[in-house]
């Protein structure tokens, strides 16, 4: 995921924390509304609401998330919460 290799000696590290911050932040938003907005209740037809399971609230463990399997299986929705 990192490649420092284009960068100067002196700036391998600004580009590691960089990365850092930005795997960071992508969690952050992911726990906070990125999951509602994948998995939640329509919103419309392209995205889901962001108040279904913000901060993962209102979220039952072993229900499913998303659509059955075409084999019938079912993955619970804290498979993707992680």
């Amino acid at each position: 995921f990192f490649y420092g290799g284009l960068v100067h000696r002196k700036s391998v590290l600004t580009i590691m924390m960089q990365c850092l911050f930005s795997m960071g932040l992508t969690a952050m938003i992911w726990f906070c509304v990125g999951f509602s907005l994948a998995f939640g209740e329509s919103a419309g037809s392209l995205i889901g609401n962001p108040a279904s399971f913000p901060f993962f609230l209102n979220m039952d463990p072993c229900t499913p998330a998303g659509y059955p399997m075409a084999s019938g299986l079912k993955i619970p929705a804290l498979v993707f919460a992680t």
